[in-house]
């Protein structure tokens, strides 16, 4: 299944694999609906691995028997087969070709988007409560911190994105970086997310919207710029705090705070919508009112088409994570933290209400305009990027 192959921009070759073909099929049931996160109780749902938060892009293959013992295949044995193209600050890339591109997004609840699509696997930011952890857990990575360590790139994605896009219907909604960043320090090296938008740039009639945390947005305002010229476009830049120490611990690698609202304020001097998504909002960490109102007031400052906050959501794959931080960074919190998602993954609906009440007054006193608000949740990949994040 495995095979020889081209390594990336000249670089050691190594081991890749053709993943199944066809858009992937997976369970979302775990995406927000709104924009500030109302959720259900969850009660009698699932919350183990299996039930997914996000689409994912490619798959492991079933044929592994329920007798045998596991024998790594697809997308796990390229991870295990593969060489390193190259390292920096404890990251290792590795090249992985896919036969597609896009996955279709499949979830009992109404979700705000129909496809997605993640030029890579894993993500650099490291930011502590990330959801998408679970991803390389299909590849057998099942370290937490591999999922920020081990950056797979995705190869030939104009090609792919071209082939792909016959099967996206007029009206249904595309998200990129729904369980990775498009544009984490990996995109200036590779830049398969500007090839991704050259080829989007070449069709028209499309609903599109980008999750990111990089400033690194910027260098495609002008591809992006065409692209919004004949489909419908939206950034969304993640902010959770404008405290710049807190971000640092919270998303180490992450560029500052105000680098993206700058982000923000250049894609719209450009031509392209842009606005903010506070996600997620931490218990007793970002969710006082001073601190989500100074969010508000410097989206606003920066020119955001428009903003919404969404409460932190804590799989089992993040918690392995983010409670050892918690512990060294917040220790007064650790047991705060395990009783409120002892047996759900959500935070009562209660929670969630308050959080949406406050955000509607902030926007309301900021002045947002709730048409943008509106719009831009048709392609927006909800509000549990955390990335987002998926990224």
């Amino acid at each position: 299944m495995a095979k020889h192959a081209r390594s990336l921009v000249g670089l050691l070759p190594l081991m890749q694999a053709r993943l199944p073909d066809a858009a992937t099929r997976v369970s979302t049931d775990d995406l927000c609906l709104n924009p500030d996160c109302i959720h259900p109780e969850d009660e009698g749902e699932d919350n183990t691995l299996s039930e997914l938060p996000w689409a994912l892009d490619d798959s492991f293959s079933s044929e592994q028997s329920e007798n045998a013992s596991p024998k790594l295949i697809g997308i796990a044995r390229l991870a295990a087969e593969g060489e390193s193209l190259r390292e920096g600050h404890n990251v290792e890339y590795f090249s992985i070709e896919a036969q597609s591109l896009i996955s279709r997004v499949v979830s009992n609840r109404n979700l705000p988007f129909t496809w997605a699509i993640n030029p890579y696997r894993g993500c650099e930011f490291a930011c502590k409560y990330c959801y998408a952890r679970y991803t390389h857990e299909f590849m057998e990575l099942r370290d937490g911190v591999d999922f920020e360590r081990k950056i797979f790139v995705k190869q030939r994605a104009a090609e792919l994105l071209r082939h792909d896009l016959k099967k996206v219907k007029r009206g249904e909604q595309i998200a990129i970086g729904t369980a990775t960043d498009p544009y984490q320090p990996a995109e200036r090296r590779y830049e398969m997310t500007r090839a991704i938008l050259e080829e989007f740039a070449r069709h028209a009639g499309l609903e599109i919207g980008i999750v990111t945390k990089s400033n690194l947005v910027t260098r495609d305002a002008e591809i992006l710029r065409r692209v919004a010229e004949r489909n419908e476009l939206f950034v969304n830049v993640t902010v959770t705090t404008v405290d710049v120490e807190l971000a640092r611990k919270l998303e180490p690698r992450a560029p500052r705070p105000d680098l993206r609202l700058e982000a923000v304020r250049q894609l719209n001097l450009a031509g392209v919508k842009a606005g903010v998504i506070g996600a997620p909002v931490l218990p007793e960490i970002t969710d006082g009112a001073r601190d989500l109102e100074a969010l508000v007031k410097a989206a606003r400052e920066a020119g955001a088409k428009y903003i919404y906050a969404n409460p932190l959501f804590l799989k089992p794959c993040s918690a392995a994570v983010f409670l050892p931080f918690l512990e060294r960074e917040f220790p007064g919190l650790v047991e705060v933290y395990r009783k409120r998602y002892a047996e759900r993954a959500f935070l009562p609906r209660g929670y969630a209400e308050r959080l949406s009440s406050l955000m509607r007054a902030l926007r309301d006193k900021y002045g947002f305009n709730s048409r943008h608000s509106r719009m831009s949740l048709r392609t927006h990949a909800a509000g549990e990027e955390q990335m987002a994040l998926f990224g």
